[in-house]
């Protein structure tokens, strides 16, 4: 009997950020990083004979957990990847669920009719993650395997072992936490699940120590959040000129301005210099605040930067200014001062050693 522990990737950008990642390049957030150590932490006294892992960057990342510690190798299968989602992929779920709503429901909800223009269909992705699957478990029979992949593949992968239909997978078969661990067992001619999506690891008080107590968990896996829209000319400037009247001071100079929306309704801001990660302003309207909207912003910071070659975010604050916080929870760290401010930088840069 063959024994595959299938293990969903670490909290990553996307799913911090509300981002369709499908295979789009991710890293992981500060919180994944810690169920990251939990993984490790449960998988120590668990002997494993090999690792796989799907070769994005995110399962390669939370695969550190089990092949480090235990001086494996890592197994890169690219049958073990996520959805492709075509003309999705990098945009913000608000924005796809405002342009195509029809389509986001059954992204969810009704896999057998999803389809969109470049991505895989849920049938295809089912059938190359099986046959991944089955073939690792081919190649190692007898052994204790450690599989590292993704929410949407491995939710497919298991309503389909338990006989539930792809028209009925979203309503029976719910996506397993990030880390969430399955247990599979192979017997030379099937798999079977002996239990599905546990998440007992993150429910320590070693890892729930490192938890907000405000960082509400979203009510489902999809849930839509802002879309973005460049601002120009005047209307940049009167947007811009109200928030940093809040801000004090004068509105510097920078090559993109962005409005966040909820729906139709703009709820903040974000002007910086992408060339060089600058951030300048990240503004959510007070009525909007303590909703994890304003890590939105964030997020598009860090793929307008990214996207030009950076690997670090700055901004500039007075010292004990309230904005300290906001940085602080987006995984800034103070590096000096810069005129009399102080300077917080955050890398965005993936580790070459993954």
């Amino acid at each position: 009997m063959t024994t595959i522990y299938l293990i969903r990737h670490a909290e990553a950008e996307g799913n911090l950020y509300r981002v369709a990642q499908g295979q789009h390049e991710s890293s992981l957030t500060d919180r994944g990083w810690r169920q990251v150590k939990a993984l490790e932490r449960r998988f120590a006294d668990i002997h494993i004979d090999a690792v796989y892992a799907s070769d994005l960057y995110r399962t390669r990342a939370t695969a550190t957990a089990v092949y480090r510690p235990k001086n494996l190798p890592l197994h890169r299968c690219p049958g073990l990847r996520e959805i492709c989602v075509g003309d999705w992929e990098g945009r913000t779920w608000g924005d796809i669920a405002r342009a195509t709503p029809q389509a986001m429901a059954d992204f969810g909800s009704r896999m057998d009719r999803w389809s969109i223009p470049g991505a895989e269909t849920p049938a295809e992705v089912l059938e190359r993650v099986r046959r991944a699957v089955e073939d690792i478990a081919r190649e190692n029979p007898g052994k204790t395997l450690a599989l590292f992949s993704h929410g949407y593949a491995i939710r497919l992968l298991l309503a389909n072992l338990q006989g539930i239909s792809l028209r009925d997978t979203g309503e029976k078969s719910p996506t397993g936490d990030n880390t969430a661990v399955s247990l599979l067992e192979w017997d030379g001619e099937r798999l079977r699940v002996v239990f599905a999506n546990d998440n007992s690891h993150l429910k320590t008080p070693e890892y729930l120590a490192g938890e907000k107590p405000t960082r509400a968990k979203r009510a489902f896996a999809l849930e839509p959040g802002l879309w973005f829209r460049p601002l120009e000319g005047p209307e940049a400037q009167e947007r811009l000129s109200a928030a940093w009247a809040e801000a004090g001071g004068p509105v510097p100079a920078a090559s993109l301005t962005l409005e966040g929306l909820l729906d139709e309704e703009p709820v903040g801001l974000l002007h910086m210099a992408p060339e060089t990660g600058r951030i300048h302003l990240a503004y959510i309207r007070p009525d909007c605040r303590r909703r994890g909207l304003g890590v939105q912003l964030m997020g598009q910071a860090v793929l307008r930067t990214r996207e030009r070659g950076g690997d670090t975010l700055s901004a500039v604050l007075a010292p004990g200014h309230p904005g300290e916080a906001y940085l602080r929870d987006c995984g800034f760290d103070p590096r000096g001062e810069e005129a009399g401010l102080t300077l917080w930088q955050k890398s965005i840069g993936f580790d070459p050693t993954i």
